[in-house]
């Protein structure tokens, strides 16, 4: 088992919201079922951006599906990680994409992917859709579980 890169200790703690994604951390804690390939899923039906250009609020539906190894993301400063993008300027497909090499960088998972199920600006919904190699053989790949937008029908 590898040590994990940083451990802020959040977890049972009061913490800030970090200032940016930058300045936020992850924690990983001892995976308890290392030997077993499986998928563990966050999903963040409220992630918030903001539009690099405008500065007007961007809303999103993120599903986070890996494979861990030795290591799992902590929930607390996940989710502390991701409200840090709330005050952040960043394309959508630089956020989708940024956050999982974030979440591959630090838990080293075998395997992991992202569905970034925008919400239309100007009339355009945009998805973004990332993952870090083909999946292990053998590993359960659920369906991201959202519906193509369809607008008003």
């Amino acid at each position: 088992m590898t040590t994990p890169p940083r451990q802020t200790g959040v977890l049972g703690h009061p913490a800030a919201i970090p200032a940016s994604p930058e300045a936020a951390t992850l924690d990983c804690v001892p995976n308890p079922q290392a030997d077993t390939l499986y998928v563990a899923r966050f999903v963040c039906p409220e992630f918030t951006s903001l539009c690099p250009v405008t500065g007007q609020p961007d809303f999103a539906h993120l599903v986070v599906d890996y494979a861990p190894k030795d290591w799992l993301v902590e929930s607390k400063s996940w989710k502390l990680y991701l409200t840090s993008y709330r005050n952040h300027g960043a394309f959508h497909e630089d956020c989708t994409v940024a956050i999982a090499r974030r979440l591959v960088a630090e838990a080293k998972p075998h395997w992991a992917r992202i569905a970034g199920y925008w919400y239309p600006r100007g009339g355009i919904p945009i998805e973004v859709f990332w993952q870090s190699g083909p999946p292990p053989e053998g590993l359960w790949l659920p369906d991201p579980g959202v519906a193509p937008y369809r607008g008003r029908g």
